[in-house]
């Protein structure tokens, strides 16, 4: 069992108009994914239940979209308040149901609090227009209306955060949210309502409905007519599904999808600085983040230094239960995310890796893989086509800024991308160059509530974060006023 200093703070029932209450469905049960131990059992919701938060949601939108911006953004204060005070508790129950190591989970928790505060200050900045007078007579305004009730799905790598950065803009804008977690990691959201709950948020503003049917609960978000907009953050193949679905009532939508992100280490980069800032990104939550470095590429004259440092600190890092004291690497979701590791290992090895380090199942559990590094990676393997998801970092060389750049932009996808060099002019070509939502140069760490995040090409649409994080929950409004 969980020792957490408030234990109400699991709850197992979903969260709609102000109230817990029980699933249609059953039950799902939450696995700590490092020790395949039952955490919690919660409820198992459908349709139905998906349709009632809805109507709540759509009840709620009349008063809380009149409420001053002020007085908003005072109830998301509270909550924001209320997160850091149990930001302990909130890591704990993250760990265990998710996997990730505490220290990152409590990390999490303080970053996506971070999205409440912003959006409770930005929301009272948000400003219509007065258009000058095209005639004597008449008076042109600009009015910004929040847009309704917004629907979301969001996934198991980020429980706490990416509930955070769709609720706290739609709330702050004056929307009420349903929010459906992932079926293995629904504590976090609850937890979130728990707090929202003690904060004062009103009633039917913020709803979260827990199910293992994705599909017929995602219908609901997508197709009701009283959902105005609606976002999710996934894989690019459920976001093609879920974005023609939202076609038929011509939703406004924000996509968060994968990526494919290039780490890019010229031959005048600081070679140490380039390895912890690649460590850091690939290996954080254990290789499952979309803005995961996913293909690493370094100049040919650079290549074997990098490569023998870069192993040097892969091998040093620490595999363990997200509980145990300085663990870095904690286990994969599930056993099928483990059978992708094998699968894309294989399948590199049979054309030409070569095997550096790891490259197998950890002795911990079977949702434990071992941290690895491959070279001599060609295009035709898969992972260097496909999101790996996973903690193996494969490595390529190049010879030319031309061609390492035309190689990183080869790729449906467009989220983050990586690069080190001590060239001037070169961080601004090839940050001009680059094809991507997200471009970081010299560094590995860039999220933060202040500046959008979002994707080019079919790693999404829209932005979270930053000022143009709350601009789509608002629809815009001209106002002709004659007879003056």
């Amino acid at each position: 069992m969980l020792k957490l200093q408030d234990s109400t703070l699991v709850r197992t029932e979903n969260y709609v108009n102000g109230k817990w209450v029980s699933g249609s469905a059953g039950h799902i049960e939450v696995l700590n994914p490092a020790s395949g131990r039952l955490v919690a059992k919660t409820v198992d919701s459908n349709a139905a239940d998906t349709d009632a938060a809805v109507e709540a949601a759509a009840a709620a939108f009349k008063s809380w979209s009149t409420i001053p911006a002020k007085q908003r953004a005072a109830y998301l204060r509270k909550w924001f308040e209320l997160i850091l005070e149990n930001a302990d508790d909130l890591g704990m129950l993250m760990t265990a149901e998710q996997g990730k190591p505490l220290a990152e989970a409590i990390a999490e928790v303080n970053y996506g609090a971070g999205f409440i505060e912003f959006y409770a200050e930005e929301c009272k900045r948000v400003m219509g227009d007065i258009i000058p007078t095209v005639a004597n007579d008449r008076r042109l305004q600009v009015y910004k209306q929040a847009v309704g009730v917004v629907g979301c799905i969001t996934p198991w790598n980020f429980p706490n955060a990416m509930i955070t950065r769709k609720a706290a803009p739609a709330m702050a804008a004056g929307c009420t949210v349903v929010i459906k977690p992932d079926a293995g990691t629904p504590l976090s959201a609850l937890a979130l309502c728990e707090l929202a709950h003690r904060a004062g948020i009103p009633a039917g503003v913020l709803n979260v409905v827990v199910g293992s049917d994705s599909q017929a609960i995602g219908e609901v978000l997508t197709q009701h007519e009283k959902i105005a907009k609606f976002t999710f953050t996934g894989s690019t193949a459920v976001g093609k599904i879920l974005m023609a679905q939202c076609a038929s009532t011509v939703k406004k939508i924000s996509l968060e999808l994968g990526g494919n992100a290039p780490f890019i280490v010229f031959g005048d980069a600081d070679i140490d600085e380039a390895v912890a800032h690649c460590v850091a990104t690939k290996f954080r939550n254990c290789g499952q983040t979309c803005v995961c470095t996913n293909r690493i590429f370094v100049h040919e004259t650079i290549a074997k230094e990098f490569t023998e440092k870069l192993q040097t600190s892969i091998a040093a890092l620490k595999v363990a239960d997200g509980f145990e004291d300085g663990a870095e690497i904690g286990p994969l979701i599930n056993a099928k995310a483990t059978q992708k590791m094998d699968e894309l290992m294989a399948d590199a090895m049979a054309k030409g890796a070569q095997l550096l380090l790891g490259g197998a199942r950890h002795e911990l559990g079977e949702n434990f893989f071992q941290p690895t590094l491959l070279g001599n990676i060609n295009d035709s393997m898969r992972l260097a086509n496909e999101e790996i998801f996973g903690p193996i970092a494969a490595v390529q060389t190049f010879s030319s800024e031309e061609e390492v750049v035309t190689k990183a932009n080869a790729t449906q996808y467009g989220l983050a991308a990586y690069f080190f060099t001590r060239d001037v002019g070169r961080v601004m070509r090839v940050s001009e160059n680059l094809e991507y939502g997200i471009v970081c140069s010299n560094s590995g760490v860039f999220s933060t509530e202040v500046a959008p995040f979002g994707g080019w090409k079919q790693s999404g649409i829209g932005s979270e974060g930053g000022k143009e994080g709350i601009t789509d929950f608002y629809e815009t409004k001209f106002h002709s006023l004659g007879g003056i």
